[in-house]
Order: C-alpha cells, then structure tokens, then sequence
C-alpha cells in the first residue's frame, strides 16, 4: 500500500472509531431502551470496521476527543435523527474515501453497501417525541410565521412608532399563541388523541417563541422599515432552519418545502402592506 493509500485508510480508521464511541456515548444517554439498543448496534459495527483497516494500517488510531464531545452534545439539543443523519449524510461509509481505496481493498465496496443499508434502516426505526410532534410544531410555527409577518406588515403602515408597532405585534401574537394551543387542545381531544395536551404545547410554544424572534426588530431598531425588513430576514432564516432540520430528519424534500412555505409568509406579508397602505389613504389615517 502506498503512502496516499496508507493516509486514506487511517483517516477511514479514525472515522469509524469515532463514530463508534459516539453511538456508543449517545446510547448510554438515550432514555429510550429501543433507541438506545439500536444505537449501540451502529456502533458495534463501527468498531467492526476500525478493526478492519487497523488490520490493514497496522496502526491504532484514538479517537477525535472534540467531534465525540460535539456530536454527543448536538444530539442532545437537536435530536437523535437530525444529528446522526445529518452524520451519515457527510461523513457515511460510501463516501469518496471509499471509492479511493476500493481498487487496493476491493472489500470496501461491499463493506460500504452493507454499512449503509444497515445504518439506513436502523436510524429509519428510531423514535423521537420532538418527531412524533412534527405536525403540532408545523402547526404553530406556519401559522405564526404568516399572520403575524402579515400583521406586522400592515402595522408597519396603520400605526406609528416602532413601540406602539411591537405592543400590537405582541398582544395579537401572544393572543393568537394562546388561541392556536386551544384550539389544537380540543380539536386534538375532540378526536381521542391521548397526546392533545402535549400536542397542544408544542404548537403554542413554537407559536410564542417565534412571536418573539419576529417582533425583536421592533424593539430594537427606531426605524419601523428597517425593523420590518429584519423581521421578513427573521422569518426567512427561520423557514430555512426549521425545513433543513425536517428535511434531514424525516428525509424530506428540503427546496420544495423551503420555497413554499417562503412563498407563502413573504406574499401575506406583501399583501398586508398594501392593504395597510390602502387603508391608510382610505381613511385618511396620518402616523
């Protein structure tokens, strides 16, 4: 084996090992017994494959303390799925390392299928609650995101200053936080789900959460323009983050969503504008 060669198998090497001792270190903190088994399954195949190139290195490689600490840390605030797809997505084993090494070790061709159906399946099965509430997130954060992108728009126009612009923003999105919970409450135990109150929380807590990320700009800048252009920049980067972080994690089509859901809350915004405008000329309003 040639010096590059020698180089990529190690750097292979010290890749499975780390991701062994993450699975490892994620499934001793998952309180979920199923989840946690099938974490540990990942990461005993993992050690499988760094004790394949160690064979073929000769070499024994430690583990990158940082990414383990890192991983284990994200996985805990972002989920389970999201993390490690978002892991096998740019660092699996059928990556181009692999390709590399394929016509020295022709084993890695079928060492990376086999690892990546495995590993497919396996996190295909895990069980997350913040996924299970997917709906009830959608929920809260869509409907924030228009009316209140809506609202804020037409306000921008219909009142003065930017403090009297966020004391309207706030009450009718704290408002609207409380009725959404409510409403997704009894329609949720209208029809016998046995989960409506928790259901309910994530969709006004998601609400809440996002009336305050997008009236921020509000309260801090004196200018209502300004503010109302950092509020739809607010609520883009939110349309992002929110669809990336599903996308990865269901395996869903990220553009498609993104685009729609952008589409959707920027048109109502532009329509409340100009409804505000019109409004204003109509009734001879001057703020």
């Amino acid at each position: 084996m040639d010096n590059k060669n020698k180089k990529i198998a190690i750097s292979a090497q010290k890749t499975e090992i780390t991701e062994h001792h993450i699975y490892l270190r994620i499934a001793d903190r998952c309180k979920d017994k199923k989840n946690a088994e099938l974490l540990r399954q990942i990461g005993m195949q993992e050690l499988t494959h760094a004790k394949f190139w160690e064979s073929k290195t000769g070499i024994e490689v430690k583990p990158n303390k940082w990414k383990v600490l890192r991983t284990v840390s994200l996985a805990r605030l972002l989920g389970l799925s999201f993390v490690l797809k978002q892991m096998e997505k740019n660092e699996g084993t059928g990556s181009k390392r692999y390709s590399d090494l394929s016509s020295t070790f022709p084993e890695t061709n079928k060492l990376s299928e086999e690892e990546g159906i495995h590993e497919k399946e396996i996190l295909g099965m895990l069980d997350e609650e913040k996924l299970r509430y997917v709906g009830s997130i959608v929920l809260g954060l869509n409907d924030a995101l228009v009316e209140l992108t809506g609202s804020l728009a037409g306000f921008t126009l219909a009142l003065g200053d930017t403090k009297t612009i966020s004391l309207a923003g706030l009450v009718t999105g704290i408002s609207a936080a409380l009725s959404m919970a409510s409403s997704d409450y009894l329609s949720s135990k209208a029809e016998g789900d046995a989960t409506a109150k928790k259901s309910a929380i994530y969709t006004g807590v998601t609400y809440f959460f996002t009336v305050i990320l997008l009236i921020l700009p509000f309260l801090l800048f004196t200018s209502k323009f300004m503010a109302l252009g950092v509020t739809l920049l607010t609520a883009v980067f939110i349309i992002f983050c929110f669809n990336y972080y599903i996308a990865v994690a269901k395996d869903l089509n990220f553009k498609e969503r993104f685009l729609e859901m952008t589409f959707i809350s920027l048109g109502v915004a532009g329509f409340s504008f100009l409804l505000g405008y019109l409004l204003k000329i109509m009734l001879g309003v001057d703020a």
